[in-house]
């Protein structure tokens, strides 16, 4: 349970969640208020408990100081500027104190804004600070004496003289510019950094809504909480209509609003997901702005869920503080720049606070999320993602065929990267760590040691009704690079039909000696929810791993496995199955598929729900239903 002291439910306005308005307001002085009592004297540094992150102690303090800030921010401006706690003037007096001599080693001064690499984490945070500025401005920055505001002014145009990482960070200057020229203090400098991230934005760009965070193909969170917030919430605050920035976001709701459970959890995917329910900033931008294809009540739905997904499950410790992890503690989910005051970026889910409390955010019913109205298998070409929804247990699943976070100039040998390289994410499960058996994977195996999925090169996306299919190929590597192995590769398809996951592979040029893994979702002992992994085609032997180190969402876990031998080119298929419905000895298997037949580079499978037949054919790729016909 909580750290935090919320009103009572109200379940006749919000019969999803229980949540309203007034849980989001008692959240945010909840979570402020805690973070509060780690303070310097001042103010300038938050100095929450924890171990530090690669950035540094210094840098740490900063972020707890801005993340708590951005969440103080869209607190008192959603409340016209009231501020019964006083936050305001604590955060004044912490811009005066670590403004005033930035660099210096005292126990208020905030680092200097530097390049990405070296200790670059206060770029990031200038972001936060400038934008606490903007939303807070009659009440913060105008009070404050001449002299404060040029120190400020000062120490944030280092975000816009130094490098920033190639990547979301060019949003960083952009919206320190953004803020300086809102108070008069815009110039040329603004105006080239304003420009560069627009620039890279239309490049980053690359449809369906979606974003890719850098060069390269890295879809994640992060089109949500940086990408997409920065430069829509930057128009809205100066009173303009967002324009194409505002089309995208819009059209980005209509699919990643499915990409949470009934239970409120957003999908297990990609980096950075200690910052938990900024998932749903999107959701809020959405609402604040306008450019949204959601109703009212479900995008409160979704906003809310996510919130009591998180403080249900301990992410709010019994301090008050969000811990680093998912639920809890969980190191495995954090990066090497995570430190204690990083969680708190889940702040940016606050900006639906800037809605005013009569709109119909927070006065419509709420209504069912999209994963709770039907079973769905939509395609994301964009990304090159798969994802598959069950209702009856409100299982979200996201078959991953585009996003792999691997710059264009850097190479394939590359250790695992557990958030990107598996197969496939959920709402309920999350990844093995790094020297585990890794879940949802399809490994070479070769002199002993089995191959990781770096970059992903996607081959199409495809749907009909009820069912959908994702492909991409990629080039098995091993670890440290050897043995390296010319030629081989392996092509996958994944066929979605209701709680069913066709799985096929055709796997080229495996030197003599090989085999292949096939492994499936990684579930607790415990945990409601099951994994099932049944052999088609091509597999020789079946049994369950362990992952003792377990997931976000297990202390231990185990995983379905499938092997064979292999050797030149081999296709291979099994039918895979997460689901929280009871009675699972029957959703997969002999009772789901009654004939598979290999064909030319490919293979048959016919289903038993409705005698359809889906064939998979390589070399060229192509993937088709087809159905029987009645007689006459």
């Amino acid at each position: 349970m909580s750290g935090l002291r919320l009103p009572a439910e109200d379940r006749d306005l919000s019969p999803h969640t229980g949540y309203t308005r007034a849980h989001w307001e008692s959240a945010a002085d909840g979570l402020l208020a805690a973070a509060w009592r780690w303070a310097t004297p001042r103010g300038a540094l938050l100095d929450l408990p924890g171990r530090p992150s690669a950035n540094g102690v210094r840098s740490d303090g900063l972020e707890g100081y801005a993340r708590t800030f951005l969440a103080a921010g869209f607190r008192i401006a959603g409340a016209g500027g009231d501020d019964p706690h006083g936050w305001l003037e604590r955060y004044a007096d912490g811009l005066a104190a670590g403004t005033r001599t930035p660099g210096r080693q005292d126990a208020e001064s905030w680092p200097p804004i530097l390049d990405h690499h070296v200790r670059g984490q206060p770029m990031v945070e200038s972001a936060s600070v400038a934008l606490g500025l903007r939303l807070t401005r009659p009440w913060l920055w105008d009070l404050l004496d001449a002299g404060a505001r040029d120190r400020v002014e000062e120490w944030l145009r280092g975000a816009l003289r130094h490098l920033p990482s190639p990547n979301n960070w060019y949003l960083f200057p952009f919206t320190v510019a953004g803020f300086l020229e809102s108070v008069g203090r815009g110039d040329a400098e603004t105006a080239r950094a304003r420009a560069r991230a627009g620039e890279l934005l239309e490049t980053w760009y690359r449809g369906d809504g979606w974003y890719t965070d850098g060069d390269g193909r890295a879809f994640d969170h992060y089109n949500g909480w940086a990408l997409h917030l920065y430069p829509v919430l930057d128009a809205h605050l100066a009173g303009d209509s967002a324009g194409r920035y505002g089309d995208r976001l819009r059209e980005h709701l209509a699919g990643f609003s499915l990409l949470f459970g009934s239970d409120g959890a957003p999908i297990h995917f990609g980096r950075s997901l200690t910052y938990r329910f900024a998932a749903a900033s999107a959701v809020a931008l959405g609402a604040v702005t306008g450019h949204t294809p959601l109703a009212p009540g479900t995008s409160r739905r979704l906003l809310s869920g996510a919130l009591r997904y998180f403080l249900d499950r301990g992410a709010v410790g019994t301090d008050g503080l969000l811990s680093p992890g998912w639920h809890g503690p969980h190191e495995a989910t954090l990066q090497f720049y995570s430190g204690p005051a990083s969680p708190y970026w889940a702040a940016k889910a606050f900006a639906c606070m800037l809605v005013p409390a009569d709109d119909p955010l927070w006065t419509n019913r709420e209504e069912p999320a999209p994963s709770e109205t039907a079973d769905q298998a939509l395609t994301l070409p964009a990304p090159g993602f798969l994802v598959q929804s069950t209702c009856a247990d409100g299982v979200v699943r996201l078959h991953n065929h585009g996003s792999d976070h691997l710059p264009p100039h850097e190479g394939e040998s590359a250790p695992d990267d557990p958030h990107y390289g598996r197969q496939a994410y959920s709402t309920r499960t999350g990844p093995t760590a790094i020297g585990n058996v890794p879940d949802n994977h399809l490994c070479v195996v070769y002199q002993g040691l089995r191959s990781v999925r770096r970059r992903i090169h996607p081959l199409g996306t495809g749907q009909g009704e009820g069912w959908g299919w994702a492909a991409s190929w990629h080039r098995p590597v091993f670890p440290g690079g050897a043995p390296a192995v010319p030629g081989l590769r392996v092509e996958s398809v994944t066929v979605a039909r209701g709680r069913l996951e066709l799985r096929v592979h055709r796997v080229v040029g495996a030197p003599p000696g090989a085999e292949v893994e096939q492994t499936g979702w990684a579930t607790g002992p415990d945990e409601p929810v099951s994994s099932l992994l049944y052999p088609l085609h091509g597999w020789t032997g079946q049994q369950q791993a362990r992952a003792p180190q377990g997931t976000a969402y297990a202390t231990w876990a185990r995983v379905p496995r499938l092997t064979a031998e292999s050797t030149g080119t081999a296709v291979y298929a099994a039918l895979a199955v997460l689901t929280a419905e009871p009675g699972t000895e029957t959703v997969a298997g002999a009772a789901q598929v009654v004939e598979v037949t290999a064909e030319p580079d490919g293979i048959g499978v016919r289903w038993a729900e409705d005698g359809s037949l889906t064939r998979i054919r390589f070399g060229p790729l192509t993937v088709r239903t087809e159905f029987r016909r009645s007689p006459g």
